[in-house]
């Protein structure tokens, strides 16, 4: 496997588990104030952060910071939507698209 691969995948993960830490959490909101949910949230932000380290070890701050925390607000958004069946606005969905777009510039220069 190809570093860069590598570093992409683990990009992905670090985004799946900080989505999951957050539907962990908003299903732990409002309940006990520490029930298995809540827990579960925390646990999954600890692990999510662990892989983090390692990708900024790989990539610039620069980088890093805005790919990973922009493509956990696009997941985040569309659990919201499907998950939780939240109302998403036009707009919200319109910034959704003009995230992707700005990590796709951010991949493409760092490639040139």
């Amino acid at each position: 496997m190809s570093s860069q691969l590598f570093f992409n995948l683990l990009i992905l993960l670090t985004v799946a588990l900080n989505t999951s830490a957050q539907t962990f959490l908003k299903l732990g909101a409002g309940s006990n104030p520490l029930n298995i949910y809540l827990i579960g949230g925390i646990c999954l932000y600890g692990m999510s952060t662990i892989f983090y380290i390692l990708i900024l070890g790989k990539f610039n701050l620069s980088i890093a910071y805005p790919v990973v925390i922009g493509l956990t607000v696009v997941a985040t958004t569309i659990v919201g939507s499907t998950i939780f069946k939240e109302k998403v606005l036009f707009s919200q969905w319109l910034g959704v698209g003009l995230l992707l777009s700005g990590i796709l510039v951010i991949f493409l220069a760092k490639r040139a």
